[in-house]
């Protein structure tokens, strides 16, 4: 079926609100602004605060939370309205995302323009949707009892949902532009390649996850050396492999070290893995020839800024290299998953 460009439009538009969901998630976690907003009112909540009384309650209920009790102790209202506004906008975009996703979808469901293969994939868009909304309350949830942040683990599990969610809405906005369209489709063996490396690439979101929510990368601001040693010391500590370093992981600086350590090696080997791959297929299949090109330019963009946040993480992560970071991520996967998506073997 041959899909009206006004659909094409809408999943395009779709990839791009939440390209920008995850960089304002990004931008939310290292402004510390996540907890800022203590309810999670999906009505309600679409106002802010209108009033000095409001706002008021609204910073009563902050102040009750272990981040301003343990991080944050005095803090103004003017530094509670600046995290606010972070959060805010950030639970405002997912809202607006609802709507730009549902009220078309009814309208070319109604008008004829999807057929069943299409619905069932976007029915797969709005439970992974759901799914990423869902976790991300847990994950909000989880810094509000005992402990002044997050847990590492369930914004690990909230920022590759909405990874997953991006590339599945990529796959299918791709399979919808180039529906018929045999020319665009690459028949190729060299798609295992390209699997393998999307497997690695979601090692290393995972990893990447765990670094954010850690703040692993405030532990070894030197590179290429992780302050003087290639595997950091604690890490060849056997006592230090314990269950109790993997859990209660704020406690001591294992766990962050191994996440660091790893991050490094994954990005290693993947760039590597790419590069020999690009030498292998570029000469055999000449039309995917800037598509491999484009692919490599962003992957050396990702390790160079991986590279310069972790330099310039002496005291906090600066917030523009490491949200650029977050931001050229999306961009590498959704640039392998393309490639992937020209040289799949099957119809």
């Amino acid at each position: 079926m041959r899909y009206p460009k006004s659909v094409h439009y809408w999943l395009l538009a779709g990839m791009i609100m939440i390209f920008f969901q995850v960089v304002l998630g990004g931008i939310t976690r290292l402004t510390g602004s996540g907890l800022s907003i203590t309810k999670w009112d999906i009505v309600t909540g679409t106002m802010p605060p209108l009033n000095a009384q409001q706002w008021q309650d609204a910073f009563d209920l902050y102040r009750a939370t272990p981040q301003y009790q343990k991080i944050n102790q005095g803090m103004e209202m003017a530094q509670f309205k600046f995290i606010f506004f972070w959060e805010y906008f950030h639970r405002l975009w997912a809202r607006l995302m609802g709507f730009v996703f549902l009220i078309p979808l009814f309208f070319f469901i109604l008008r004829g323009y999807l057929d069943r293969p299409l619905i069932l994939r976007l029915i797969g868009v709005f439970l992974l949707a759901a799914l990423v909304a869902g976790f991300g309350w847990i994950m909000v949830a989880s810094g509000l009892i005992d402990r002044p942040w997050v847990n590492a683990y369930n914004l690990t599990i909230h920022l590759n949902l909405a990874l997953i969610l991006f590339g599945y809405l990529s796959w299918t906005y791709w399979w919808v532009a180039h529906q018929g369209d045999r020319s665009y489709q690459i028949h190729s063996t060299h798609s295992k390649w390209l699997s393998g490396m999307l497997i690695l690439l979601g090692v290393q979101l995972i990893l990447g996850g765990m670094m954010s929510g850690m703040k692993a990368g405030l532990l070894y601001p030197t590179w290429p050396d992780m302050h003087g040693s290639f595997i950091p010391p604690v890490l060849l500590n056997g006592n230090n492999w314990k269950w109790s370093h993997f859990t209660q992981y704020d406690d001591h600086d294992f766990m962050g070290s191994l996440v660091q350590w790893s991050h490094r090696m994954v990005a290693y080997l993947l760039f590597l893995a790419y590069f020999i791959f690009w030498l292998r297929v570029g000469k055999q299949i000449v039309r995917m020839g800037p598509d491999l090109l484009r692919t490599a330019l962003v992957l050396l963009v990702q390790v160079t800024l991986g590279i310069l946040t972790v330099l310039n993480s002496v005291g906090h992560i600066p917030l523009w290299l490491g949200v650029s970071h977050q931001g050229v991520a999306l961009l590498l996967l959704i640039s392998l998953l393309h490639n992937r998506f020209r040289l799949r073997p099957d119809n």
